[in-house]
């Protein structure tokens, strides 16, 4: 039997993480945490019946308690409760699929704790790979993959140790705009960018691959996952998503990922890996599929990637602003207080006004999180 805690048990790859839990007979759920959708946690914790479930609104926390009074469930909350939740006694594997970087500080108590980690949250490594990264060595603790493309390339160099890596090729569906100038881009509606044409995921996540700001974080990601030079990891653009990411080695060889866009797949992956069970639903049929096509990112128009190669290169504190521009220009843009073409503007006006810190600790992290929106704040309040 294996014991998992998930957090953000309410988001896209929860649910999914969820959906794999019911597919098989031995995991059992010991803690979930999510942020206020108390509706769909209730479910949840009838369903799977874990020991401890946090809520991250106080008050929403203490609706759930009434609600689930009947039931013998701990239900804390905030920032002390998603700890609990990630250090949780009888799990082995926490599953971080919160959004943000409010999962770096429960990751880090998870790794101390010794549980493995099931990697989703992107933020925790762009922000703080250089704290993760040493620390899982100190504990002995194994990170495995979640999202598509990283659980791709290290499925793709999985029995090649020692094998030198010529290039990582992390490939990009290209969102709904794939073809687009930024004259195109000029009006684009909320609704329009959530469109995505393969993959279902959570709205945030959604726009960021419209913009590849999401293809940027998952760039500064593999550096620290993969332990490889920047020049060595080359986007490219494979509409169809059916290669989700490919390791080139030395001698010219290319080892490649292939599946249908279904998330699934990698969460139960990184749940039983290095086992690999039956997983139902559609298979990649290559005569219906015809054909697989690869481009050159326009990174022109698309400029958050092109940011953020330059933010990689610079590291230390630089990642942060990165992230954290991002995320209050995609919230912004969600709820119609900015256009589509801000996002890339903000991430670039916060970049350019931050004086680096060398080697952040978590506290100087979550700092310029803060610096950074009230910048952005203070730009659009002008």
């Amino acid at each position: 039997m294996k014991y998992i805690s998930i957090l953000g048990s309410t988001g896209s790859v929860g649910t999914q993480t969820l959906e794999v839990v019911r597919n098989n007979k031995d995991i059992t759920v010991t803690a979930l945490a999510a942020g206020s959708n108390i509706k769909l946690l209730e479910e949840q914790i009838r369903e799977f019946r874990p020991n401890i479930v946090c809520v991250w609104d106080n008050e929403k926390a203490k609706e759930l308690s009434l609600n689930v009074k009947d039931l013998n469930v701990i239900i804390v909350t905030g920032m002390d409760g998603l700890i609990e939740c990630a250090t949780e006694p009888k799990a082995q594997i926490v599953v971080t699929a919160i959004v943000g970087m409010i999962g770096i500080r429960p990751t880090i108590e998870a790794i101390k704790a010794g549980k493995d980690i099931a990697l989703a949250n992107k933020e925790t490594l762009v922000t703080a790979g250089h704290i993760i990264m040493p620390l899982l060595k100190e504990h002995h603790v194994n990170l495995l993959p979640v999202d598509s493309e990283h659980s791709a390339i290290f499925q793709a160099i999985n029995g090649e140790k020692g094998n030198e890596i010529s290039r990582i090729i992390l490939t990009a569906s290209g969102g709904p705009f794939r073809g687009k100038k930024r004259e195109d881009l000029l009006n684009i509606k909320v609704e329009d960018a959530l469109k995505h044409p393969n993959w279902s995921m959570g709205q945030k996540i959604t726009i960021d691959s419209s913009t590849l700001v999401n293809k940027g974080l998952e760039v500064i990601e593999a550096k620290w996952l993969f332990d490889v030079e920047l020049d060595k990891i080359q986007v490219v653009v494979q509409p169809q998503s059916v290669i989700h990411s490919a390791v080139e080695f030395q001698d010219g060889g290319i080892i490649a990922q292939m599946g249908t866009p279904d998330m699934k797949l990698p969460i139960q992956y990184a749940l039983y890996y290095p086992e690999r069970r039956n997983l139902p639903g559609a298979r990649v049929d290559f005569f219906e599929l015809g054909k697989i096509t690869f481009e050159k990112p326009d990174m022109d128009t698309f400029t958050g990637l092109k940011l953020a190669y330059q933010v990689a290169r610079i590291g230390h504190s630089m990642p942060t602003v990165y992230n954290a521009a991002n995320e209050l220009a995609v919230s912004m843009f969600l709820n119609r207080k900015i256009s589509y073409l801000q996002i890339t503007e903000l991430i670039e006006m916060a970049m350019n006004q931050h004086k680096i810190v060398q080697n952040p600790s978590v506290s100087e992290i979550l700092n310029i999180e803060t610096e950074t929106y009230d910048f952005i704040k203070s730009i659009l309040n002008k």
